[in-house]
């Protein structure tokens, strides 16, 4: 019969610190959940949402207290989606894994998994510091990158980011912070500089912010999409982030990207913080999306042995989770 094992929270060190336009973080708490049939064992990992008021240890009661049935499907209708959810959705996929000795993409139907080009994130900085930190990472191989915006400077910064590195892509993360500002003069502004996306620009719950707006980049919902509940309001973007921890797991993040692409839009995969535990489920999702943001880990001080590994700026499988063995 299988059971919860364990449900614990574990604290991982960020490399530095990692700025958005809400604050700074120099650490990340992440929840492990472990769950067992008296044989195997399946491990996830979830990242509390802060912003929606999510923590680490609420994580732990919920999954302590959790009464209802120990299947992926039930769960979606037993448990509220957020990173308690994911780390338990997860950890029933790598303990099916083991006990099938199938890996999870084939458990999934997916096809096997190929090396990613993630992007990197550029921390929310002074445009000098923002400079730096693109060329020191395109120097290590990241052809996308990743700006974190606060809707003041936003133009000054991105160009750093190009003049420090001149030949990547780039997409932005507003996180919020354009809601009082002209969306598509922003936009167009960011787009002669070459950056291909925007995320989030306005404050979630005010979707209606973006009627008729026409940008000249796609604009893609991030905090305003969770699930494929969500799908139905949100036809003034053109595409949608998924997060596992957002969705609930892997088993609504796939669904999710199919619901998403049955209405035409582009898919994003991204994460919060967290280590290659939680990585690695998302990197099944990743699969074929149209821009790819699991850096999680690579900005973490240290990562779990046997994490995914960066060759040549693209993220490749790992063996840390869902292996089958």
């Amino acid at each position: 019969m299988t059971r919860i094992i364990s449900a614990t929270v574990e604290r991982w060190p960020v490399a530095g610190s990692f700025i958005i336009s809400r604050g700074a973080k120099t650490h990340v708490d992440v929840v492990v959940c472990t769950v067992g049939d008296g044989v195997h064992q399946g491990r996830g990992e979830g990242t509390a949402i802060y912003y929606e008021g999510e923590s680490a240890e609420g994580c732990v009661a919920a999954l302590n207290s959790y009464s209802g049935p120990l299947d992926r499907e039930a769960l979606l209708t037993h448990m509220p989606r957020g990173a308690a959810r994911n780390a338990l959705d997860c950890a029933l996929w790598d303990l099916e894994a083991k006990r099938e000795g199938a890996p999870v993409w084939q458990l999934a139907g997916l096809s096997k998994p190929e090396p990613l080009p993630t992007a990197f994130t550029i921390s929310l900085g002074e445009p000098a510091r923002m400079e730096a930190d693109a060329r020191a990472a395109a120097g290590r191989g990241f052809g996308l990158l990743k700006c974190k915006l606060t809707g003041e400077g936003d133009r000054d910064r991105v160009a750093a980011v190009r003049a420090g590195a001149p030949d990547v892509r780039l997409i932005v993360d507003a996180n919020e912070s354009w809601h009082d500002r002209d969306i598509a003069a922003e936009a167009a502004g960011l787009a002669a500089l070459g950056v291909e996306m925007v995320e989030q620009p306005i404050l979630h719950g005010r979707e209606e912010r973006l009627a008729g707006i026409r940008a000249a980049v796609p604009l893609c919902a991030d905090e305003s999409c969770h699930t494929r509940a969500d799908l139905d309001r949100l036809g003034d973007f053109d595409a949608v982030n998924i997060k596992l921890d957002k969705a609930g797991g892997l088993t609504e993040a796939l669904a999710l990207a199919r619901g998403a692409r049955q209405r035409g839009f582009r898919i994003m995969v991204g994460c919060m913080l967290g280590t290659s535990l939680g990585i690695a489920p998302a990197a099944l999702a990743a699969q074929g999306a149209d821009w790819i943001d699991l850096d999680g880990a690579l900005l973490l001080a240290e990562d779990r042995p046997g994490g995914l590994a960066m060759e040549g700026g693209m993220l490749q499988p790992g063996t840390l989770w869902g292996t089958g063995q």
